[in-house]
Parts: C-alpha cells; sequence; structure tokens
C-alpha cells in the first residue's frame, strides 16, 4: 500500500489540533489539581483560629510544635526507608547486569600514583599512611666481638712502641704468636 504525502498545510492543522487537545487536557488536569488540594486542605487543616491572650498563644504555638516535631519525624522515617529502597533497588539492578553477564569492563588506563597517594585513594582520607618502609623494619643491635674490643684498646701509640722496643718486645710477638 502506498501512502500519499501529507501537504503542509494539513500536517500545520493536525500538529495545531493536537496541541489544543493537549493543552485542553493539561489545564483539566490543573483544575482537578488544584480541587483535590483544596479539598485535601480542608480535611487535614482547619482553618486557622487564633487566641487573644498571650498564655493562649503560647500554649497554641507550643502545640503547633509538638504537630512539626512529629511531623519532621514521620518525614525522616519515609526519607529513610526511601533512601533504604532506593539502595536496595540499585543492589538489584546491579545483579540483574552480573547475571545477564552484559556488563562491560571498562578499559584501564595506566596511571602514574606514588604508593602514598594509592593507599591514600584506597583507604580514605581517614587513614593517613606514610610508606617510609625503614620505620618498618627490626631494630638490630650489633655484637661486638672480645677481638674487636682489642683492636680497638690500642691505647696510646708511643707505649705500643715503648713495649715492643728491644728484646723484651720481641720476645713478648713471638710469645703472643706462638
Amino acid at each position: 500500500l502506498f501512502r500519499k504525502k501529507m501537504s503542509s498545510s494539513r500536517r500545520h492543522y493536525l500538529k495545531s489540533l493536537m496541541l489544543s487537545i493537549a493543552k485542553g487536557l493539561l489545564e483539566d488536569e490543573a483544575k482537578e489539581k488544584e480541587q483535590e488540594r483544596i479539598r485535601w486542605m480542608a480535611e487535614n487543616c482547619p482553618p486557622l483560629s487564633l487566641p487573644g491572650g498571650t498564655q493562649q498563644l503560647q500554649e497554641f504555638l507550643k502545640e503547633l510544635h509538638h504537630k512539626i516535631d512529629v511531623i519532621d519525624e514521620e518525614r525522616y522515617d519515609l526519607e529513610s526507608k526511601v533512601n533504604k529502597a532506593t539502595k536496595e533497588i540499585e543492589d538489584l539492578n546491579i545483579k540483574v547486569i552480573d547475571l545477564k553477564g552484559k556488563f562491560k569492563k571498562p578499559t584501564l588506563r595506566k596511571v602514574r600514583m606514588s604508593a602514598d597517594a594509592m593507599l591514600q585513594a584506597l583507604l580514605g582520607s581517614k587513614h593517613k599512611v606514610s610508606m617510609d618502609l625503614r620505620s618498618n623494619l627490626k631494630q638490630v643491635k650489633k655484637e661486638v666481638k672480645e677481638e674487636d674490643k682489642e683492636l680497638r684498646n690500642v691505647g696510646d701509640w708511643r707505649q705500643n712502641i715503648e713495649d715492643k722496643s728491644g728484646m723484651d718486645g720481641r720476645k713478648k710477638m713471638f710469645e703472643s704468636e706462638g
């Protein structure tokens, strides 16, 4: 079946007709919403009558504050329920995507980052971790051998020379070697 092309004037006429119908529907919807709002206000909000005395006015304000607190608590409860439901929906969506197997891994780019910056990115700004590896090493005490002590405690060099000079000195050297 071949369709005839619609003339531009006909198309313009139909478009303006659709827009006028849509405008009428939107106006009706707005009137309906306004009537619903007025009906709700009449049911839930009685007309305001302010008391004459200051004592009565203070009591009225206390009562009003109490109502505000109750409504605030309800709002907070509903908000937390909505947040919980939103989180649950997100988790379920992630599970659905995982089950479908259509999850595409993003291409990873090489990033130059120091070890400190990497740890801070992983652990968050709460933890300040430094990569000073030397601070993590054990402290080892050096054991000094007896021979090293003797070598270090040479004493005065003049005394050494006097001890080794003459026949007594040579005799001591041979005795210590042997």
